[in-house]
């Protein structure tokens, strides 16, 4: 592949602490990687040249959490919710039947659909979810088909007892059993719904342990519905990230914060679209990334309650209404989103090849780049709702 060198940029945001945001710069792609990152006068010769203009250049983003294996729809439980209907976790329960009567061509599409979508939108890494089959077929298909689009995927069998099981206690023998066996060669995370109305903390710490002794990273949604034992439980068994966190007191905050003291901890995941889609209070990003979380912003993309792939819109929100910089969001939805899903660093995958980092514009990271059509992040926010996507690199290859 020809290496290509990125020039005439206005403002580079590469989220590596040494370089920092870089004016007039320059970045040269070779391969799938970058190459060199620097001042755009001292830029070595490429094979290829593309001068932006004048434009922003950032990292593409990482959604880290989304739930795009599914078919069906849910407009009639949103148009209900927005006329003052509460939210509750039942309505999983509509996406699993739709889902079970799909096949698989079907859900891939959608899959594909959706993941098209969120890369036209800047999305150049994602992680999804099963958790709408919930029998060990259904949650295999869903695990194989999402393994073929997605960068992380993570197995959700504990997102909802369903509703023809009437023995909660058997159905978390199955997702701990033969459930987990099955997915496990197609997944590398787990996640349980741990919130009133699906898995409590003794239920959900079995699912938990359980992917810990298989070798599986953890995942939790919590806090999201009330205060809850999802954050403690996730900081405890060492989860990569727990998400949602709407509802949190200072010792969670603290905790949060505290898990990163001395190595690798837990990511506090917001999901602004979420909790707008819900009426649910935001989640207190301000007040983690003051106490020293670590923060990423994810979709949480699902038919249900947050029925969207715009990373900016999130980032747009986390600005607008939850008191983060521009800076401090678009990082949270880069490089926190790649720390969320383990891909920060060089990394081995499943089939033995290197992976590349993700997140970050630095020699050695995936060539992920997302050029503006606008001199600064800052626009992302100032104008939002705009398309600014101007021109886009995965791994290297230009797709928009």
């Amino acid at each position: 592949m020809a290496s290509t060198l990125l020039t005439g940029i206005a403002e580079l945001t590469t989220n590596d602490d040494e370089l920092g945001r870089l004016r007039d710069a320059a970045v040269v792609v070779d391969g799938d990687l970058v190459a060199w990152v620097g001042e755009a006068s001292a830029a070595p010769a490429a094979d290829e040249l593309v001068d932006v203009g004048g434009r922003a250049v950032l990292p593409g983003w990482v959604d880290s959490h989304t739930h795009l294996v599914f078919a069906g729809d849910r407009t009639a439980e949103f148009e209900a919710r927005m006329a003052g209907e509460a939210y509750a976790a039942g309505g999983i329960g509509v996406t699993v039947a739709a889902t079970r009567a799909a096949t698989d061509a079907e859900l891939a599409a959608n899959l594909d659909r959706l993941a098209d979508e969120a890369l036209r939108g800047g999305t150049t890494a994602l992680e999804t979810k099963t958790g709408y089959g919930l029998t060990v077929a259904d949650e295999l298909r869903s695990a194989r088909i999402a393994a073929g689009r997605a960068d992380s995927v993570t197995f959700l069998g504990a997102h909802l007892v369903p509703a023809e099981v009437s023995d909660d206690e058997a159905y978390v023998d199955l997702v701990v059993g033969d459930m987990l066996a099955a997915v496990a060669p197609h997944v590398d995370a787990v996640d349980v719904f741990c919130e009133r109305g699906a898995f409590d903390e003794r239920q959900s710490r079995r699912v938990l342990e359980a992917a810990r002794a298989t070798g599986l990273a953890l995942r939790v949604h919590g806090n999201q519905l009330g205060p809850g034992p999802g954050v403690r439980l996730a900081v405890e068994l060492g989860a990569l990230s727990v998400d949602h966190v709407a509802f949190l007191d200072e010792e969670e905050v603290l905790l949060l914060a505290e898990s990163w003291h001395g190595g690798r901890g837990t990511v506090a995941t917001v999901l602004p679209a979420c909790d707008l889609s819900t009426r649910m209070p935001l989640a207190p990003a301000r007040r983690l990334l003051d106490a020293g979380a670590v923060v990423a912003i994810a979709t949480n993309c699902n038919p249900g309650t947050s029925y969207t792939t715009s990373m900016a819109f999130c980032v747009a929100t986390a600005v607008l209404q939850m008191g983060l910089t521009i800076e401090e969001a678009v990082r949270a939805a880069t490089l926190g989103g790649a720390v969320a899903i383990d891909r920060d660093a060089p990394r081995i995958g499943p089939d033995g090849r290197a992976l590349a980092p993700l997140g970050r514009i630095r020699p050695g990271a995936r060539a992920d780049l997302q050029v503006l059509d606008a001199p600064s992040i800052a626009h992302l926010a100032y104008r939002p709702g705009v398309p600014l996507v101007h021109a886009l690199w995965r791994a290297g290859e230009r797709v928009v």
